[in-house]
């Protein structure tokens, strides 16, 4: 199971370091600045915050720890993906859930992402404060 986890890391370090290194100089529309480049940074740090939350649920093995770890591993998984998704958004100026869905069911599905990231969140964070009041 950790050598998933590793992998899962190495391939988004991996992914993240060839966006950073592409050559932007053949798009007159794509300017990497230091925002571009600090946005893109955050992306390896979520990921290792992805990877050492799985681990600790996983180590917690279930029960009223594990389970608060565990929703708020799946509150991480989703905000990592709502940050690939600003990402992209700002730097190839593609909007994934509005070029999908429209404009008005495209900033529903993102408000609901943001909801169930900060949801999921809470819910874990009380999960575990619940079970260390005991």
């Amino acid at each position: 199971m950790k050598k998933v986890y590793f992998l899962l890391a190495f391939v988004l370090f991996s992914s993240n370091q060839q966006l950073l290194a592409q050559d932007h100089s053949t798009n007159p529309n794509s300017n990497m600045g230091a925002e571009q480049v600090f946005g893109l940074l955050e992306m390896p740090f979520l990921a290792i915050a992805l990877v050492f939350s799985f681990l600790t649920a996983t180590r917690l093995k279930g029960g009223k720890f594990g389970s608060g770890m565990k929703l708020l591993a799946w509150g991480f998984v989703v905000m990592a993906l709502g940050h690939l998704h600003m990402q992209i958004a700002h730097i190839f100026n593609y909007n994934i859930f509005k070029n999908i869905f429209g404009d008005t069911i495209g900033n529903y599905i993102w408000f609901v992402a943001l909801i169930l990231t900060w949801g999921l969140s809470a819910l874990g964070f009380y999960k575990i404060y619940k079970a260390s009041k005991i």
